[in-house]
């Protein structure tokens, strides 16, 4: 039985190693100058991004495709428990300024013999393929991570 079945169509988990540690990976998750090096997927860059890393503190971030593109997320930190531990709203906002369907992201950082792994799960879905879409999101922007904090 794979992750997906024992999770339900409605929650992502992604499992990476990175080869730092958890400061520094916690790290590149809150602190801005840091977030616009890595955050999105690849190809993409950061025009834009606000970053109240505290708890109740908004984020936003728009990112830019090759094209030229604009995907803008953002919403609100809940848990910020350095560098264990760090929880936020998730919500496209679509183009008329409002914001989609929200989720809860939460990202734990767990010290490894060589680094950090971290376990980030993303939910509730609404559909199976809205799940899948940021399975593939999230993995090219972890591998994006990973360039910059190794």
């Amino acid at each position: 039985m794979s992750v997906d079945q024992l999770l339900g169509d409605d929650v992502l988990e992604i499992e990476r190693h990175f080869k730092a540690p958890p400061g520094r990976v916690f790290d590149a998750w809150t602190k801005p100058e840091l977030i616009s090096q890595w955050w999105g997927p690849d190809g993409y860059r950061v025009s834009e991004h606000q970053i109240d890393a505290r708890e109740g503190g908004r984020w936003r971030v728009v990112m830019e495709s090759p094209q030229g593109s604009r995907h803008t997320v953002g919403g609100v930190y809940r848990a910020i428990e350095g560098p264990q531990f760090l929880e936020f709203t998730w919500a496209w906002e679509q183009e008329d300024g409002t914001c989609g369907h929200e989720t809860v992201v939460s990202v734990r950082f767990t010290p490894a013999a060589d680094g950090t792994t971290i376990v980030l799960t993303q939910k509730p879905f609404e559909t199976r393929e809205a799940r899948n879409a940021h399975r593939g999101g999230w993995s090219s922007t972890l591998d994006c991570l990973e360039r910059l904090v190794g």
